[in-house]
């Protein structure tokens, strides 16, 4: 099994990025900077991140480099407060060898904790009155960036909100008398300690910042608020790694009736340079799996070094140089098996195309590292049976599953069980010079001829095996929504906003759906479905089946396994408008 975890080893030629973002980040004359790290979810931005702090780590000179997982602290009231304090408890933790430096940390995090109050008193003072609790800290970090000529003071913070006077009376000890208090001096107070204290130092300060895109909206944003405070002060760099589309949503959400402009303005004024993750092609995808089974056969140390790096410097000399064989691969290391670890090489030279091509799959190295790990669960499910299945057998037929989707696996199955485990479709797709167009395919699978093709020539020939085995594993131990479950992150959202539609038009589901890229609508209607499934009482119309109507109304291919879902139910009324609205815009 493969841990879904980001990677201190470059499969993917990331250290490419890695190197461009340490560029940008030590070069004194760039700072205050912040570097966006943009890509879809599971396609790389936790592993640069963590490549990006290596490289660093190796360089002459010394950073303060600052680690911030957003997701971490999604639950937790005060989360909007956690990146200020994580960085003051990094700031505090690397002084203890100097009395002069602790002693102005130690005052840097007594600053932190006071804007932390400041911020705690208004959103308290909110919730009492009723209201959205992320109005007070909103405006109290509006203070930092652009109200510094304003009057505040202590009455500001007790009564500009109504009811906050209760949580700041309880707090006297920090916020005392008018006179020595006021918003704007603690933030210049703030900005100046820790200007000071970084000064002393005399290291750059690096923070990265991941995971906001698995955060709520409000915690998202939070985190790039208080961020804010930090971005024009000198010898600081921040690298954000996020799902553009999925943060400007949530500046949607968090900011309601923003325009579009304003969602695209809001983040280029917080990210100075954005850095997209390259999606990964076929020779990339060929070297990821090509390392993935080399660490499953037991490489280790310098030999897998040596493979990682070969394969590397053949991605970055792609452009004038061939793909280094096999057979050039294994020469010269120390190898256990080779004979076994060649045959896994093939196959997974032959997969790569399929993983990096497929609509459904994108090359997302989370997906592919995934779709390995149930190929592994299905594995050691069909030897503790008995099952004459080998991972070949199987990974072909995950990849079916995933790449075409639930109405079509279904079709597959049922010629499986009907024809006696060897449907004769297989025979004619696997035959030498096959013309797709001249078989007659089932109807699920027309919209995929290019992948039946390739797909077709995975070995093994399924026209010599009986699949018999194959139904059953699958039918009974794999639930066939179970491979939703690898969908994007962008889908599941989707996914959750169609599952809460009650009425037959949502603005919301509809703006959910224009954000989702296209290639995730058959992994939402699969597992949107897969959550409908377990209803057990059909007489009422259930949440949910008008948002699968409004997707199935987008999408040719989820309309047909949606109409095939809504048949095998147990008929109502409320249905056949339903059916027949769909079945009328063919």
């Amino acid at each position: 099994m493969w841990s879904d975890k980001e990677s201190s080893i470059d499969f993917l030629n990331f250290n490419e990025t890695a190197e461009s973002i340490k560029d940008l980040i030590t070069e004194k004359n760039l700072m205050p900077i912040s570097v966006g790290v943009f890509g879809d979810w599971g396609a790389g931005k936790s592993t640069i991140l963590e490549l990006t702090k290596s490289t660093l780590a190796d360089d002459e000179e010394d950073y303060i480099q600052v680690s911030f997982d957003a997701w971490m602290f999604q639950g937790y009231d005060d989360a909007k407060a956690a990146l200020l304090e994580t960085i003051a408890a990094t700031l505090v933790k690397r002084s203890e060898a100097d009395e002069s430096l602790r002693a102005k940390a130690k005052d840097f995090a007594g600053r932190v904790n006071k804007i932390r109050l400041m911020g705690l008193a208004m959103d308290a003072g909110s919730f009492i009155a009723g209201v959205p609790t992320f109005g007070g800290f909103q405006k109290l970090f509006g203070m930092f960036t652009g109200g510094e000529n304003g009057e505040y003071d202590f009455d500001d913070v007790k009564n500009g909100v109504e009811g906050a006077g209760e949580v700041a009376n309880k707090n006297k000890d920090l916020l005392r008398k008018k006179k020595d208090f006021s918003p704007p001096k603690e933030i210049k107070e703030f900005r100046k300690a820790y200007s000071d204290l970084l000064a002393e130092f005399g290291k750059p300060l690096i923070v990265y910042v991941d995971n906001l895109d698995r955060c709520s909206p409000y915690n998202a944003i939070s985190t790039l608020e208080a961020m804010r405070l930090f971005l024009f002060l000198p010898n600081t760099a921040f690298v954000i790694a996020a799902d553009e589309d999925m943060i400007r949503l949530a500046v949607g959400e968090y900011h309601k009736g923003s325009s579009q402009r304003h969602q695209t303005d809001y983040l280029d004024k917080l990210i100075q340079i954005p850095i997209h993750v390259p999606r990964p092609g076929t020779l990339e995808i060929r070297a990821y799996l090509i390392m993935l089974v080399a660490l499953d056969h037991g490489v280790t140390g310098k030999p897998l070094e040596a493979l990682r790096h070969q394969l590397e410097l053949n991605l970055k000399m792609s452009w004038k140089e061939d793909v280094v064989a096999i057979d050039d691969l294994l020469e010269g290391k120390e190898l256990q098996n080779i004979p076994e670890l060649r045959r896994k090489f093939v196959v997974a030279e032959q997969l790569a195309p399929l993983l990096a091509e497929s609509s459904n799959i994108n090359g997302n190295p989370r997906i592919v590292k995934r779709l390995l790990n149930q190929v592994r669960i299905r594995r050691k499910t069909a030897l503790r049976r008995g099952m004459q299945l080998d991972e070949k057998t199987i990974t072909k037929l995950v990849i079916f599953e995933r790449c075409l989707g639930t109405r079509a696996t279904n079709k597959f199955y049922e010629m499986i069980d009907s024809e006696n485990g060897k449907p004769k479709i297989l025979a004619e797709l696997e035959a030498d010079r096959v013309n797709i167009d001249e078989i007659a395919l089932p109807e699920e699978w027309k919209a995929e001829k290019n992948f039946l093709v390739k797909w077709s020539k995975l070995t093994p020939k399924f026209s010599e095996v009986d699949l018999t085995p194959a139904l059953y594993l699958s039918k009974e131990n794999v639930p066939l929504g179970s491979f939703g479950t690898v969908m994007s992150g962008a889908a599941q959202k989707l996914v959750m906003a169609l599952l809460k539609q009650s009425q037959r038009i949502s603005q919301a589901s509809s703006k959910a759906i224009e954000d989702t890229p296209p290639d995730d609508y058959v992994p939402a209607m699969d597992a949107l479905l897969e959550k409908l499934r377990p209803i057990g009482d059909w007489s009422k119309r259930p949440d949910g089946i008008f948002g699968a109507r409004l997707l199935a109304e987008k999408d040719i291919r989820c309309k047909a396994t949606f109409l095939d879902f809504m048949k095998q139910l147990p008929p109502a009324r409320w249905m056949t408008p339903i059916i027949e609205e769909l079945e009328g815009a063919n």
